[in-house]
């Protein structure tokens, strides 16, 4: 087993690589943006389809005004959602970019919005249509973002652009410098809306929905699921971020499917597609990559060794709300040959009983979009619309999801208690000198004094420092930047601290004086120290324990901070 992980680890670097793609980055990071809207919108259908499930109906005025609102939002996800893509390629580009030489994000957001449009609507009387604003017309709107940063790129760096006198502003300038790759960008969408309507007599994103659903309707089946939740365990037990590579090429269809769903659902239809967000965040990653929502109890109240039952005592209530990290890199089960099979295996057979409960028992899948920290079974059953055999499959995946990982835990506990007795062992041998353990004991002291005795120097001495704490979803990274709030407060430290996702800390990151990266967003550390070598911030990354270990104790963050600042 151990030669396996070896190998796997070799592959490692590969995976980064494809992690740090700029445009899966440009389709993960432009979600995030958007996610406010989506889950907005969720709420409000929520609160318009949920009552009903409980025998409660909405006055037709109030319901009227409940579905207006989610319409307007998710209604026009494609749209925002080309929008927020466009300029997160954009500012991806813009770093390879000659520094006199970059597109204009703005500006490029307005084209793709446009071309969006164009590829997506249809002219209908009295208005246009809007069936491919929203959900269904996030492919297209990938391909508006595309195609525009692209245009952009090119005419920036040929310097096709419109040049002004100098006495002539800054701001109306840029206005004329971004005509020509603004012209181009919409214009090439205007050919291929032209050569799609022309020959298929529908619009583009119609015709690359249909073009794909031989794909998408091999994904929803039970070798599909398996595959796309067994890949993210896969890369997150090598290290790298499963989520950043394989959710880009499905983001798509689990939004679409999710609407799809709810229009079933309100046709009185079973809501039978199981492919779609709240698979993932529920089923597949229930307590995080790996379905790890059993772990921690398991360590708690079945394992012998000190050392899993310290991991399970401090990880069950962030795993509890997905966070996984801390019993990823505590126990740890990253790169851990002892819960390899159990962290694969898990979600791959946990999304495949989903998926037998909606087609062969007839349970609804998921028909709102809920916050991926909210706890897995209750965004199971909410998600579903509160079915009695969500609550059902909720306990079912509970069992199962432990009777998998009992064994390997048990095999693991045995081992780290034999290494805790053999600790004791030599702990005893070394307290049958005591002169010697008290003389060690003695310089040790005076080492802890002198160290603490200069760090607190070096601590009143340090300026008023701003951290960013960044981790995939600012989960991760709130327990760090806790820690160090924690810790300034309680050694009267002039650090202030915050948590963030990467890939929504663009526009704030000029704010901070030093950036520090949580595990598993490590692999993009050469993309953003680019950014922070620009604005003259202090950028650190973290490993696995010692993260763990950083978010733990107050102190030692601080110091942390400090050593890094030097």
């Amino acid at each position: 087993m151990k030669g396996i992980i070896g190998q796997i680890e070799k592959g490692k670097p590969f995976f980064e690589k494809v992690s740090r793609n700029i445009y899966l980055g440009a389709v993960r990071d432009g979600f995030l943006t958007a996610m406010p809207a989506i889950l907005f919108a969720s709420i409000f259908i929520l609160l318009a389809a949920l009552p009903e499930v409980l025998g409660f109906a909405w006055p037709e005025s109030v319901s009227t005004w409940l579905w207006k609102v989610y319409n307007y939002s998710m209604g026009v996800v494609g749209l925002l959602v080309s929008a927020t893509t466009a300029r997160s390629l954009s500012e991806s580009v813009n770093r390879k970019m000659p520094k006199n030489k970059v597109i204009n994000s703005t500006s490029a957001m307005l084209a793709s919005i446009v071309g969006f449009m164009l590829l997506s609507v249809s002219q209908i009387d009295g208005g246009f249509s809007a069936e491919y604003m929203g959900t269904k017309g996030l492919l297209a709107s990938f391909v508006s973002a595309f195609i525009t940063v692209n245009v952009y790129r090119v005419c920036v760096l040929k310097n096709i652009t419109i040049k002004m006198p100098k006495e002539v502003p800054g701001t109306i300038s840029q206005t004329f410098k971004d005509i020509f790759p603004f012209a181009f960008s919409v214009l090439g969408m205007v050919i291929i809306d032209l050569i799609v309507r022309t020959t298929l007599n529908v619009p583009f994103a119609e015709a690359l929905v249909k073009l794909l659903s031989p794909l998408f309707t091999a994904a929803d089946g039970y070798l599909g699921i398996m595959i796309i939740w067994g890949m993210m365990a896969f890369f997150w037990f090598v290290g790298v971020h499963g989520p950043s590579i394989v959710e880009p090429a499905i983001a798509a269809i689990i939004y679409v499917n999710v609407e799809a769903n709810l229009q079933l659902y309100n046709a009185g239809e079973q809501a039978s597609n199981v492919l779609t967000v709240g698979l993932g965040n529920f089923v597949g990653t229930m307590g995080g990559t790996g379905a790890t929502l059993v772990v921690p109890f398991i360590f708690m109240l079945l394992a012998k060794s000190k050392q899993l039952k310290a991991v399970g005592k401090a990880s069950f209530i962030p795993v509890s709300f997905a966070v996984n990290e801390p019993l990823l890199f505590s126990a740890p089960i990253i790169l851990n040959p002892y819960f390899f099979i159990p962290f694969l295996l898990t979600p791959m057979i946990n999304v495949c009983i989903f998926k037998f409960f909606v087609d062969v028992i007839g349970m609804n899948s998921f028909m709102y979009v809920l916050p991926w920290a909210t706890p897995a079974p209750i965004g199971l059953v909410l998600g579903t619309g509160m079915g009695l055999w969500s609550f059902v499959l909720v306990l079912t995946l509970i069992v199962v999801d432990f009777l998998i990982y009992l064994p390997f835990c048990k095999v693991y506990d045995k081992e780290l208690v034999m290494q805790e007795a053999r600790n004791a062992q030599l702990e005893a041998a070394a307290r049958t000198q005591p002169a010697m353990a008290s003389a060690v004991s003695g310089i040790a002291a005076t080492q802890a004094a002198v160290e603490l005795e200069e760090t607190e120097s070096v601590s009143n001495e340090v300026k008023p420092t701003n951290v960013l704490v960044l981790c995939a979803g600012a989960g991760t990274s709130a327990m760090l930047a806790n820690a160090l709030t924690e810790g300034a407060e309680q050694f009267s430290v002039p650090i202030s601290a915050s948590a963030g996702a990467y890939g929504s800390h663009y526009e704030i990151m000029q704010d901070y004086d030093m950036v520090i990266l949580a595990p598993q967003v490590g692999s993009y550390f050469e993309d953003i120290k680019e950014d922070t070598d620009r604005l003259g911030i202090k950028l650190a990354a973290t490993k696995g324990a010692e993260y763990i270990s950083l978010t733990r104790d107050p102190k030692k963050a601080i110091d942390y901070v400090i050593d890094q600042l030097k």
